[in-house]
């Protein structure tokens, strides 16, 4: 897929907030029990699987990726932004980071035994969904595991500011019936679903995991 305004603006915004991006939310998982638990049931799904690389496809500063290398999951991260990758790099030496972008990974067909897409397709449009699932797909072995987290709603809020940095991003709400849709017309099969309420205003909408599975 041909690179966007918005992939730019995407890649500008993270640059610009990588630093304090990982300084507030690094141990943020530590309370978050649902979080915790969806990744811990995509851990064991791929290894009950017989394991192998798993890629953590957004992944920011690592903070994910590195939770699941201790889950004993096989993790690298990749992720648009420059700037958040050399965070990850220099938080987690012992991890592989890549600078890439989800609508043309840089992996070969079938390469992957899991995939985690943990709120990074929040500033995908509804449609380049299609084409971000259908790499999903491309890049996962069969029997391979995907999960995501994504906001819930159906909207798109702008942001001018977060992370104490002026940026500009759109933020985009999903109902969870439009994305287990959109994956099963990539050839996924959903799995499990949870959706809960908002953590306070902080996050401002319900959240959802999907956990779904390319076909053997």
């Amino acid at each position: 897929m041909t690179e966007t305004a918005h992939h730019r603006t995407t890649r500008a915004s993270y640059d610009e907030v990588a630093e304090d991006y990982d300084r507030l939310l690094r141990d943020q998982l530590a309370n978050m029990p649902f979080d915790r638990a969806m990744l811990g049931v995509f851990a064991e799904r791929v290894l009950d699987g017989g394991g192998g690389l798993v890629g953590d496809l957004g992944c920011g500063p690592g903070r994910i990726t590195t939770y699941l290398e201790k889950l004993g999951l096989d993790a690298f991260g990749i992720d648009l932004s420059p700037q958040m990758v050399a965070v990850a790099r220099q938080a987690y030496p012992g991890l592989r980071f890549d600078v890439g972008s989800m609508t043309a990974l840089d992996l070969r067909d079938g390469s992957l035994a899991g995939a985690l897409a943990w709120y990074s397709t929040v500033h995908t449009p509804p449609e380049e969904l299609p084409a971000v699932f259908s790499e999903f797909h491309r890049v996962l072995a069969p029997g391979g595991h995907l999960l995501m987290a994504f906001k819930v709603g159906d909207e798109c809020v702008h942001l001018d500011h977060a992370y104490g940095h002026d940026l500009s991003l759109d933020v985009y709400r999903y109902p969870p019936e439009r994305i287990s849709e959109l994956l099963g017309r990539a050839g996924f099969e959903e799995v499990a679903r949870l959706v809960r309420a908002a953590d306070g205003p902080r996050e401002g909408s319900p959240q959802a995991y999907l956990l779904a599975r390319r076909p053997v």
